[in-house]
């Protein structure tokens, strides 16, 4: 592998202004570069893509990153380019001709970084262009999805296998923010490690206080613990309608609040995103969809109203607390009806084949695609409009298409709210003879090139409303240039996408023929089983530091307690009772029973001390009737 350690460190300063690395992140940089194939296990907001996009721009050659979460490919590949870096994304939702173009660019026009998610590696168009690619570095995020045994198991990660083989002595560097030992072990079969190779640091947060609360006035506990906190915080609820309804309450309460999940606009979530990282909004109310790429390092508190479906994902987010190391908290509020609900979820989650067999031909018949056709097609899908006309149950919609989606027989982008995009089919020279041929279209094409650069490279994203402020016209005024522009061929305009997408990866079946195998059924609800009973020990059972509960949940042993979640205060509680009370019998045994001076020398309250000399004697009177 070609770069030194100081080609490294001014990557680094040049591109990211940074004189040095954060703990760990060097180790890593150091393992990529001669060539190892590594694991790296590094906390939410732990700087895992500078570990490598760092080496990848020392290095000659495109770093390929596999990734499930869109908008993480966005995010990084927007913040890539606004520091000269060439990337670019390739996703479920994209047309034929779009990643034709974005391949072609890997291939010829320079570009570092390549994101793609797990589902296009299996693709021929991917396949047969990766092979015309010098890749230098296999990036594999939320590697955790690659094990049936993780807590988000894709089986589209296992096309990783295949891929090192067209690729021979391209290392992996694979990262996740949580695993099990046993998901450890898994992700280096499952990625064939020529050797075990796992970088971590300790998941102990000594910042941030774990405490577990079990009330039945879970809003009444929320403003009181709240009001007590400073700062700002997130809430984390189990669905939307509920960030909406606790955002309000917390707003009636006199608490600046505001809620957020996938469903909204990207507008939305972007605007709702920056007044909560800019102060102008204190609490945030979300489903488990904030969090990815915030990296606000003031956050107080962190407070789960619903219980998590796993302690991986508990942890992550309450991770994202305290990231500034000062003291912060993590709150769970637990009530008895949860177990209940942690079950039902549990059910909602495996709906029966029959009925997985029904919603597979439902969406066929939906989607109007015929028996032996509709592969690689995106097709615009509404779950809800689904649901209704078939009456099904909305939550039985998704979780069925998501166990077809793990069978491989298509893949189910649930939010792929995208902006429109735009890339010139022809040269520079033909289209400055048709502006001069065609002055309708003249000014418009020159709005275009004012407002954006790169159309002639690659699918520009573009703002229709924000052109048609520019114009001084009506939004449909754009609409209607852009369509015709497709029409003569001078664009390829790609419309924003505003549902969800359905995209058969093979040829759709009776679904008499539809298989839904043990591993993505029986072993994954085992899983989820096994997952919501860890949930249920660490919220239910008050036997241990809470800290000292989570680090042997990932493997991390003979950890101390940490003194102050709410077991540690409580068993300290006990501890002092003790003291005091065998204090208070044995002065009151030698006549030296003074409050004062048995307070000042256990460094407790005279009032406790009363408090614990009255409960004795009253224990004695009782003996003595």
């Amino acid at each position: 592998m070609c770069g030194s350690m100081n080609d490294i460190l001014s990557v680094l300063k040049q591109y990211w202004g940074y004189e040095s690395f954060r703990p760990l992140q060097e180790d890593i940089i150091r393992s990529v570069m001669a060539g190892r194939d590594t694991l790296a296990l590094m906390p939410t907001g732990g700087g895992k893509s500078i570990t490598f996009q760092v080496p990848a721009m020392a290095m000659e050659g495109l770093c390929v990153v596999i990734t499930p979460l869109i908008a993480l490919m966005k995010d990084q590949t927007e913040n890539l380019k606004k520091r000269r870096i060439k990337a670019v994304s390739i996703y479920s939702g994209l047309t034929a001709r779009e990643i034709d173009t974005e391949l072609n660019n890997c291939i010829y026009g320079g570009y570092k970084f390549l994101y793609v998610s797990p589902e296009r590696l299996s693709s021929e168009m991917f396949l047969t262009r990766i092979l015309q690619v010098k890749v230098n570095l296999l990036a594999v995020d939320e590697a955790h999805c690659i094990s049936q045994w993780g807590h988000d198991f894709r089986p589209a990660y296992r096309e990783i296998a295949a891929l090192r083989e067209l690729l021979p002595g391209v290392p992996v560097l694979a990262l996740t923010a949580t695993a099990t030992p046993a998901v450890v072990e898994d992700i280096q079969c499952q990625l064939r490690f020529g050797k075990p190779n796992v970088l971590k640091t300790s998941f102990e947060r000594k910042n941030l206080v774990y405490l577990v609360r079990h009330v039945e006035d879970k809003p009444r506990y929320l403003l009181q613990t709240i009001s007590r906190f400073r700062g700002s915080g997130i809430i984390y609820v189990r669905n939307r309608k509920k960030t909406r309804e606790t955002a309000q309450f917390l707003q009636r309460n006199g608490i600046d609040a505001d809620y957020y999940h996938a469903g909204l606009s990207n507008e939305a979530r972007s605007e709702k995103q920056d007044r909560w990282k800019e102060g102008l909004c204190r609490v945030i109310v979300s489903t488990n969809a904030f969090g990815m790429g915030i990296d606000k390092p003031d956050v107080r508190f962190v407070i789960h109203l619903d219980l998590p479906d796993t302690l991986e994902a508990y942890f992550q987010e309450a991770g994202r607390a305290g990231r500034d190391l000062e003291r912060a908290y993590a709150v769970l509020l637990y009530e008895k009806a949860d177990a209940n609900k942690l079950q039902q979820r549990l059910r909602v989650s495996f709906p029966e084949p029959e009925l997985i067999r029904r919603i597979y031909q439902a969406l066929g018949n939906y989607l109007q695609v015929p028996l032996g056709g509709g592969r690689d097609i995106p097709l615009d899908f509404s779950p809800e409009r689904f649901a209704e006309t078939y009456r099904l149950e909305l939550l039985s919609v998704h979780h069925a298409l998501k166990l077809i989606e793990r069978e491989g027989y298509i893949r189910y982008d649930e939010d792929p709210k995208s902006s429109a995009k735009v890339h010139f089919t022809v040269s520079r020279d033909d289209l400055y003879k048709f502006q001069v041929s065609s002055e309708l279209f003249d000014d418009f094409i020159k709005l275009l090139l004012r407002s954006y650069t790169g159309f002639f490279s690659e699918y520009v994203s573009i703002d229709e409303a924000m052109l048609a402020r520019n114009a001084k016209v009506s939004t449909d005024v754009i609409y209607e240039y852009l369509k015709k522009l497709d029409r003569m061929k001078i664009i390829d305009y790609v419309p924003r996408r505003k549902h969800s997408v359905i995209t058969y990866t093979r040829e759709r079946i009776d679904e008499k023929y539809l298989t839904v195998s043990t591993a993505n059924y029986k072993v994954r609800k085992d899983v989820m089983q096994a997952n919501m009973d860890a949930v249920m020990r660490y919220t239910a059972l008050n036997r241990q530091c809470r800290s000292v509960m989570l680090l042997e949940y990932f493997g991390e042993h003979n950890a101390l307690p940490c003194g102050q979640c709410d077991y540690c205060i409580a068993n300290r509680e006990r501890e002092i009772v003790e003291s005091l009370r065998q204090k208070i019998i044995d002065a009151d045994e030698n006549g030296q029973a003074d409050a004062e001076t048995i307070a000042r020398e256990l460094g407790v309250r005279v009032e406790k001390v009363i408090e614990t000399l009255r409960h004795i004697k009253d224990g004695k009177n009782q003996s003595d009737k």
